[in-house]
């Protein structure tokens, strides 16, 4: 059975849980966009040399999984004398870095390849345009190509940011305190596993759905032209 009142009393930390889980999801989602961007541009380019290694880069982290992933980070690059001497390992040696840098390289990953699609699905006739006009190909890019990349790109990156939502709760595997690392806490002074799962996953419906309706506003806003009066 579902015990109400042990949930109303938990739910404050819950709360704190889910908000870290929140900022997780927003502070890697702008690290895997600023990765994600130079990346799709090379790997549009005709030139084999410059696509290689953003095609290599996407393959490792769209191929294995977010969990092996977050202990190499957590747990190997720890291993490595030279790290250990640099200025990074004060924020590498914390969990919450960790869980950050390999959340945003991850879905650095899969925004990549969501930009390249998106970049090639923009109608020729479009560039061919802002050609015409006189545009440079960097001027065509920041004008034409990736607000219209990003415009095609949004109800798929949508799916992506609701992934990380839940391929947050991987942190609590490092220590982390979120919404699942949070709930396993609890239960294990309550002995109560039914209850706080099920209010946790109450909290991520809660929050996947506000997400998604923010896209879906988004969506509306960016492509008013395609909606028919």
């Amino acid at each position: 059975m579902i015990n109400l009142e042990l949930i109303l009393h938990s739910l404050p930390q819950l709360l704190w849980g889910a908000l870290l889980s929140i900022q997780l999801v927003i502070v890697s989602g702008i690290l895997g966009l600023i990765i994600a961007i130079p990346l799709a541009l090379a790997r549009v380019s005709p030139n084999p040399l410059i696509s290689a290694g953003p095609y290599a880069y996407a393959f490792f982290f769209r191929g294995t999984p977010l969990l092996v992933q977050l202990f190499l980070v957590y747990y190997g690059l720890g291993q490595f004398e030279f790290i250990r001497n640099s200025v990074l390992w004060p924020f590498l040696r914390e969990p919450y870095y960790c869980a950050i840098l390999t959340m945003g390289l991850h879905t650095g990953g899969y925004i990549a390849e969501i930009l390249r699609g998106a970049i090639q699905a923009v109608p020729v006739g479009e560039v061919e345009a802002a050609r015409t006009l006189g545009m440079s190909m960097s001027k065509a890019y920041r004008r034409i190509i990736l607000p219209r990349a990003a415009r095609i790109a949004l109800p798929a990156y949508s799916n992506e940011v609701i992934l990380m939502l839940k391929g947050s709760s991987l942190a609590s595997t490092i220590t982390l305190l979120d919404l699942t690392g949070m709930s396993r806490t609890i239960i294990a002074r309550t002995y109560d596993p039914i209850s706080i799962f099920f209010a946790a996953g109450v909290l991520y419906l809660i929050i996947s759905f506000i997400l998604v309706q923010g896209f879906r506003l988004l969506e509306r806003r960016w492509n008013k032209h395609l909606v028919r009066a």
